[in-house]
C-alpha cells in the first residue's frame, strides 16, 4: 500500500466521517484525488465499511464482559459461532490459541442479564464459559498508524 494510502486509511479510522475536503487538506491531495483513492481502497476491501461508535451506558448497555468458551464435548462439531450468531449481546467472536475455543465480547445491562445470557450460551452452544467483568475501559476503537513504524519507518 502506497504511503498516502496508509496516510488516507489512518485518518479515516481516527474520524470516518472525515470530508474529502479535509481529508485533501490533510494529505496535500486535491479532493477529486483523495475521492479516488478512497473509492480505490474501499473496492479493494481496505476500507469495509463506516460506522458509528455508541455511548454503550446511554442506550442502556453499561456492562461489558469477555466471555471465553470451550466445547464440554472436545470431539464435537466446532460450529460455536454459528450456534451463538443470534445472541445480539455478543458484540464480538474471536477464535483464539490457548485452553478457550473463542472469547466473546459481550454488553448487557446487568448483573443478572450477563447470568441470563451465560445461559443462553452454555445451552446453544454446549460450551463451559469463563467470565471476565469489565470495571472500566481506558481507550477503546483507537486508530491504527500505519504512516510508520517504532523508528519512523514505513509499516510493511
Amino acid at each position: 500500500m502506497e504511503e498516502i494510502d496508509r496516510r488516507i486509511v489512518t485518518l479515516l479510522a481516527g474520524d470516518g466521517r472525515m470530508s474529502f475536503t479535509d481529508l485533501a487538506r490533510e494529505t496535500g491531495l486535491s479532493v477529486s484525488a483523495v475521492h479516488q483513492r478512497v473509492r480505490r481502497l474501499e473496492k479493494r476491501g481496505v476500507l469495509r465499511g463506516y460506522t458509528a461508535l455508541l455511548d454503550h451506558d446511554a442506550i442502556g448497555l453499561p456492562l461489558t464482559a469477555f466471555v471465553s468458551i470451550k466445547p464440554i464435548d472436545p470431539a464435537a462439531a466446532d460450529d460455536a459461532p454459528d450456534r451463538l450468531a443470534h445472541l445480539s449481546a455478543i458484540e464480538a467472536c474471536h477464535s483464539v490459541a490457548g485452553d478457550e475455543s473463542y472469547i466473546l465480547k459481550v454488553r448487557v445491562a446487568s448483573p443478572l442479564a450477563l447470568e441470563e445470557l451465560l445461559n443462553q450460551i452454555r445451552t446453544a452452544a454446549n460450551v463451559s464459559t469463563r467470565t471476565t467483568v469489565v470495571l472500566s475501559t481506558p481507550y477503546e476503537h483507537r486508530a491504527p498508524d500505519l504512516t510508520g513504524g517504532p523508528a519512523g519507518e514505513p509499516a510493511p
